[in-house]
């Protein structure tokens, strides 16, 4: 008789709010507080398997063959970026939003991509109805539907057999917290029911015979996490998070775990009715187009870099009179202390006084500034709005700015260059010795400064204080 056999099953007690466990009973979860959340649940002993009843057995790693992962890669080309070139055939991957940032209306344009591709889809949803699907297909999306098919259930048992019976080659669960398994007692949403339900489309997608992609989409909580246990993201093969607020018309997509590609790029969408639309060129995007020798006063451009991708933002400022004893300092798009470190630097080493003046500013198209790299476009595009004169839109500024005034470097500076060159404009300040080999760019001049005054200098936006006016009267 093998050893195991003969054990019998030890009933414990698991929270249905975390997963913590415990042998008997308690009214109160010890882990995350919660009261009356323990239920009944039976533990299965772990039965020792003979070497002859094995179906693998350990591999020397110098004799494993590398995988060479195929990919379905759509037409949505942000969409392939953020995921590293497209959905591998054999993942399973988890998109988590806000309500309303359009989850399942990218999944439901994905699922219409990869079936025009001639792959069979299956589209199971707990949360709408085959109508509710129905009617925003016929909104969003065009052409024939025929390699899509809709399930509507919360059971998980039923979609597998579907799965079972329909073969499909790429599979989308909206929401994985909305389905059950019948041999779980427990309630929708639960870690227990997630969990199992999570392991049993992971043994579907990672079918050595038939391998299938599946996206399940994950609810989010207030603290902008996945619902549920830690575990579901250790599980999946790559986390999909979309950014985006109801209203807004911009959303941006991001990895925080990707086993099949890097887990820094962003992928830009625009919110239409008809959809989301493929930002491909960002640069375009984040700044206002404007004719030729037209330029306005108080807008920059700078160079940020998301994930291996540089892009073009205008920054604008808005500087006015002040008639409160604090003037205000709004800023939409970076941290207010990091606005306020950048105005003391101007006033202090660019000479320009500011304790009067109420400062304002954003970005075109509300992209959040988060590197160095930004620091000099913004405080020339406050210099703009103070002097009102205006910086030629043939212009660029890539560089940090020390307490000292000095510029300094900034990372990835040649790839920044590139896509200024790309896009046409004429000059760029950086900072002094950060270009080696300036004959690269044949149509942008690389102008490089030491000091944020050297810039004001340079492009005459110094302001002349009624002290020095004074003097040049006599």
């Amino acid at each position: 008789m093998e050893m195991g056999c003969c054990m019998k099953t030890k009933v414990i007690y698991r929270c249905s709010n975390c997963g913590s466990e415990s042998p008997k009973w308690l009214g109160k979860c010890p882990k995350c507080e919660e009261w009356n959340t323990f239920e009944e649940s039976e533990s299965q002993p772990r039965i020792s398997a003979s070497p002859s009843k094995r179906k693998t057995y350990p591999k020397k790693l110098s004799d494993v063959l590398a995988g060479n992962s195929d990919r379905i890669v759509t037409s949505i080309r942000e969409f392939n970026r953020v995921l590293g070139g497209g959905i591998v055939k054999d993942s399973i991957i988890i998109l988590t939003a806000r309500p309303g940032a359009g989850k399942s209306t990218l999944l439901l344009q994905v699922a219409d991509d990869v079936a025009k591709k001639g792959y069979k889809v299956l589209y199971a949803s707990a949360e709408e109805s085959d109508s509710q699907i129905k009617n925003r297909s016929d909104r969003i999306l065009n052409g024939s539907k025929s390699n899509i098919w809709i399930y509507s259930d919360t059971s998980m048992n039923h979609v597998l057999a579907s799965m079972e019976e329909l073969d499909p080659d790429l599979i989308i669960i909206d929401s994985i917290q909305t389905f059950t398994l019948e041999e779980h007692n427990s309630r929708p949403g639960s870690p227990i029911q997630t969990m199992e339900c999570a392991n049993e489309l992971l043994k579907v997608a990672k079918n050595s015979s038939r391998p299938r992609a599946v996206i399940m989409v994950g609810q989010m909580t207030k603290e902008d996490e996945i619902a549920g246990l830690r575990a579901l993201e250790h599980l999946v093969d790559a986390v999909l998070i979309l950014n985006g607020e109801n209203g807004e018309e911009l959303r941006a997509a991001w990895c925080s775990k990707n086993r099949f590609g890097s887990t820094g790029e962003i992928g830009f969408f625009s919110m239409t009715e008809r959809g989301m639309l493929s930002i491909d060129n960002p640069s375009e995007f984040f700044m206002t187009q404007r004719a030729e020798g037209q330029s306005v006063s108080g807008s920059a451009l700078t160079v940020i870099k998301e994930g291996t991708r540089p892009i073009i933002v205008e920054v604008e400022s808005l500087v006015s009179k002040s008639f409160t004893p604090y003037p205000s300092r709004i800023a939409e798009c970076l941290r207010k202390d990091q606005l306020n470190t950048l105005i003391a630097i101007l006033e202090q080493r660019g000479k320009i006084s500011l304790y009067d003046k109420d400062v304002v500013i954003k970005t075109t198209g509300g992209l959040q500034l988060k590197e160095q790299s930004v620091s000099l476009a913004i405080i020339m595009c406050i210099v703009s709005s103070v002097k009102d004169k205006a910086i030629p839109n043939d212009i660029v500024f890539v560089a940090d700015v020390g307490l000292t005034g000095e510029l300094k470097k900034v990372p990835a500076i040649e790839a920044r260059i590139r896509e200024i060159d790309r896009m046409g404009f004429k000059r760029v300040y950086v900072a002094k010795h950060t270009v080696k080999d300036t004959s690269r760019f044949k149509n942008v001049e690389i102008i490089e400064l030491n000091t944020l005054y050297d810039v004001i200098l340079a492009l005459n936006m110094k302001v002349i204080s009624k002290t020095e006016t004074v003097m040049t009267q006599f």
